[in-house]
């Protein structure tokens, strides 16, 4: 988690919201971490998740990371709960929920949707205050 929370950090400092992700393999070695690059991108789907599980799979060669972790400082949004379904990850580990945005334990529940073809376990609140703190303090000095 220590490593998602830096990748938020420095999505922060340019002007991202920070969230930050980082994907690990069952051996807990680092295969890619990320944050949100909306802004600097134009790209409204360059969220932190995301661009961590492409280069996971990218750097294995591989579609699918089913012995992995993704890590995220915030509850995935339903976009990267289903995204996290389809590299059929083992485990999704987040910081703060989002209970206006999220896809995982708010709004669609994507894992617990009929339709969802894989379901990851999850954990939710890892550092919880932490990264609420975090995307407070950001949304704060916007106000």
């Amino acid at each position: 988690m220590e490593i998602a929370f830096a990748e938020a950090r420095a999505a922060a400092a340019r002007g991202e919201v920070p969230v930050g992700a980082v994907v690990v393999d069952a051996a807990g070695r680092v295969l890619a971490r990320a944050g949100n690059r909306v802004e600097e991108l134009a790209d409204a789907a360059a969220h932190a998740e995301l661009l961590a599980l492409r280069e996971a799979a990218a750097a294995r060669g591989e579609p699918r990371l089913p012995d992995c972790t993704l890590v995220v400082t915030l509850e995935p949004c339903p976009l990267c709960a289903a995204a996290a379904a389809l590299f059929r990850v083992r485990k999704v580990v987040f910081g703060a929920y989002d209970p206006k945005g999220g896809g995982v334990e708010h709004g669609p529940r994507v894992f617990a949707a009929p339709g969802c073809l894989h379901q990851p376990e999850v954990v939710g609140g890892v550092r919880e205050t932490e990264a609420a703190d975090l995307l407070r303090d950001f949304f704060a000095g916007r106000r």
